[in-house]
């Protein structure tokens, strides 16, 4: 089957993997990339007014195509208007607060390429607040706009399935789990 979306969505928790299946997939299927993180974030860690930033996001969704990865509750539902399809990586949250810590480690004093400029990556206690209480907190909220959006939506709840998923298309060569 052939990868029929052209405007995808990647929702889950922090440290589920949302920015590595966007990568993967906009290689995949030579779709461009737009992290969020990087149109809200400054250099240090200050971030954009929410003006600029909703400025920022109206030009990308205004492109003709694009694999857009991050939450941002607030700009949910003017995303999925614009989107074809949305997939919600439901990874449990002690596997993202492990993977979030990793990612710390790996990237540490260093910017991850998927986040702005000039903000190194960091693991502080409030982030693993968020992504401890993102089930109970963000988690219903989101799955439930998803629903009634009545756009399409994959649900993964590991990495496995969510890379099985992108191999199913012809051609696609996923290395995402």
């Amino acid at each position: 089957m052939t990868f029929p979306y052209r405007k995808i969505l990647i929702l889950g928790n922090g440290g589920a993997g949302k920015s590595t299946f966007a990568a993967d997939m906009g290689r995949a299927f030579s779709l461009p990339v737009v992290h969020l993180d990087r149109l809200w974030w400054l250099p240090g860690w200050v971030n954009r007014t929410q003006e600029e930033f909703d400025a920022l996001l109206f030009r990308e969704l205004a492109k003709p195509a694009w694999v857009m990865d991050g939450n941002y509750h607030r700009t949910l539902s003017l995303r999925l208007a614009a989107a074809d399809a949305a997939v919600f990586l439901d990874i449990p949250a002690a596997e993202c607060l492990r993977s979030a810590r990793l990612r710390a480690e790996q990237y540490a004093g260093r910017t991850r390429p998927d986040m702005a400029d000039g903000c190194p990556e960091r693991v502080d206690a409030e982030f693993e607040a968020f992504i401890l209480g993102y089930e109970r907190t963000v988690r219903p909220a989101m799955l439930a706009q998803l629903r009634e959006s009545q756009k399409p939506c994959f649900v993964f709840s590991s990495r496995r399935d969510a890379g099985d998923w992108l191999q199913s298309f012809q051609g696609n060569k996923s290395t995402f789990s």
